[in-house]
């Protein structure tokens, strides 16, 4: 039978009324499950009062732990909570990370409040559909949906730093939803938005859940995400086309501006105008590539850093420490 027959569409007819009615249950049946875990945060002023700002959070294990914006918290020790039965009590800032705008919260749940779970965020793929919920300017337990729009984003974090791997949704966000939970229609948190931007209509971002959990066991497991440096100042240069070929490095590399007397570079003998193009094999074409290769698995370990010097490349090791954010 032809695709065009009519037949075939009065044998298959199009039922707008059964999709929108699965359409509703997916998103009723996300709400269900996971707004009671869904939290009101607000921050104390100068003062030592709540009223330094507001937005959301989401419970994430049963001994209440509950996760939001690292710019939602605002630097502050303590945070209250509202529950969506009402209830308010205080929390403690257990980890704060500007770098990818994360925070963790402890506070003792309400007896009944469930915790979300964090699902898998390599599984999503465009065009799936969504559940953001929160706090958007006040209104508290708001829901809204829409679809991923865009997966593997990077995003610029206050610190300065980029957050790879975001999720770019077109659910409604407002300023109240940030470190409120993405939800895909299984019910598990894939995000935490955490920004929109201004004047846009449909172009809003959340944090990978995948980002979520490896900042939460460094939260729990050191207080802290732990990151590497190697003692340089940089900045990212263009690589002539030529050097590319003749190197296998990429189209740019970052120039080392200032060597930090007594850092690794230092004492694997790097110099100020040396071009780094690679870090373990892996080409090295910004400041930003750079930060990123630099995290906890490096401290402590022997990395071999090809560099350009005077026409030649030459391979340094050195051995990566933790780097310390001023307080």
């Amino acid at each position: 039978m032809p695709l065009d027959d009519p037949r075939l569409l009065d044998a298959h007819p199009l039922d707008d009324s059964s999709l929108l009615d699965a359409y509703s249950r997916a998103v009723t049946s996300v709400v269900d499950r996971v707004g009671p875990a869904v939290v009101r945060v607000e921050r104390y002023g100068k003062d030592g009062k709540p009223g330094g700002g507001t937005g959301s959070g989401v419970a994430i294990a049963g001994d209440g732990l509950v996760l939001t914006n690292s710019h939602v918290v605002g630097g502050a020790s303590r945070v209250r909570l509202t529950f969506a039965e009402g209830s308010s009590r205080e929390a403690q800032v257990i980890g704060d990370d500007p770098d990818t705008d994360l925070a963790l919260l402890r506070t003792d749940l309400p007896s009944g409040t469930p915790a979300a779970v964090l699902g898998d965020s390599k599984v999503l793929r465009r065009g799936q559909l969504v559940v953001a919920i929160g706090n958007p300017l006040g209104f508290e337990s708001t829901v809204t949906a829409g679809v991923v729009s865009a997966l593997g984003r990077s995003l610029r974090a206050t610190s300065g730093r980029l957050i790879d791997d975001v999720i770019q949704t077109d659910a409604a966000l407002n300023p109240g939803n940030s470190g409120g939970p993405l939800v895909s229609t299984m019910g598990e948190v894939v995000g935490i938005n955490t920004a929109m931007i201004a004047r846009a209509q449909g172009i809003c971002f959340a944090v990978a859940s995948n980002t979520a959990v490896l900042t939460v066991s460094e939260f729990i497991t050191h207080g802290r995400v732990r990151r590497a440096h190697i003692g340089i100042a940089a900045e990212t240069v263009p690589l002539p086309r030529r050097i590319g070929l003749a190197t296998g490095a990429g189209k740019r590399a970052i120039r080392i501006s200032e060597v930090m007397p007594g850092g690794p570079a230092a004492a694997a003998g790097l110099l100020a105008g040396d071009l780094i193009l690679s870090l373990d094999g892996i080409a090295v074409e910004g400041a930003d590539d750079l930060v990123r290769l630099l995290n906890a698995a490096r401290i402590g370990k022997g990395t071999v850093v090809s560099i350009l010097r005077g026409g030649m490349v030459e391979p340094r090791t050195l051995v990566p420490v933790e780097r310390r954010t001023k307080p």
